[in-house]
């Protein structure tokens, strides 16, 4: 009787254990709450109403690379950084500068079905290395979906919107790629990182 005692203790205890598992899995993978919606509030406030430049502030204003696109569309990339996961992640400032509002046209997402199934996006972009004779495509997340910015639609004339791409990363030894853009002209961009 003790043995059945004993057995049934250690199950409802890898129950409790496995529940307090879950539990706290789900509270730190919580996309609402307090703390994610604080850093966008008070970013937006100092925005708004901060005298003070950012870092950020100082890149934006001398542009890696600025290309120009179809019906008046600017692409002003700010930075193209390596990370330690083996990546590339390019930001960029996508603006009207025309003087009426204009679709974004759908070729800037590619012509993969899988990444235009996912709606308009920048998933046509790719990065070439000419000295390892390589071209980079934007990455992909394990249900097809382009690790760029999407849901790209209409923009009001004037109207900037920030973007990105990430790209697998080429060699450390490449520094400058050409960043090329289906209707955008292309341009020779610095990695660093």
């Amino acid at each position: 009787m003790s043995v059945l005692f004993t057995a049934k203790a250690c199950r409802g205890m890898v129950t409790l254990t496995a529940a307090a598992g879950l539990a706290f899995g789900m509270a730190g993978c919580s996309g609402g709450g307090g703390q994610d919606e604080k850093p966008g509030s008070s970013a937006s406030a100092s925005q708004d109403g901060g005298s003070q430049p950012s870092a950020q502030d100082g890149q934006s204003e001398e542009p890696l690379a600025e290309l120009k696109g179809s019906n008046g569309l600017l692409l002003q990339i700010i930075s193209a950084q390596r990370d330690s996961g083996g990546f590339v992640t390019v930001n960029a400032n996508l603006k009207n500068d025309g003087a009426k509002s204009i679709a974004v046209p759908a070729a800037l997402s590619g012509n993969e079905t899988e990444i235009i199934r996912n709606g308009r996006s920048l998933g046509g972009a790719t990065l070439v290395d000419s000295q390892g004779k390589k071209r980079y495509y934007v990455l992909r997340d394990t249900d097809g979906r382009p690790l760029t910015t999407t849901g790209l639609s209409t923009m009001k004339a004037g109207e900037t919107v920030s973007v990105f791409m990430q790209f697998p990363s080429p060699p450390t030894s490449t520094t400058e790629v050409a960043f090329q853009l289906p209707t955008f002209a292309s341009a020779t961009i610095t990695i660093s990182g």
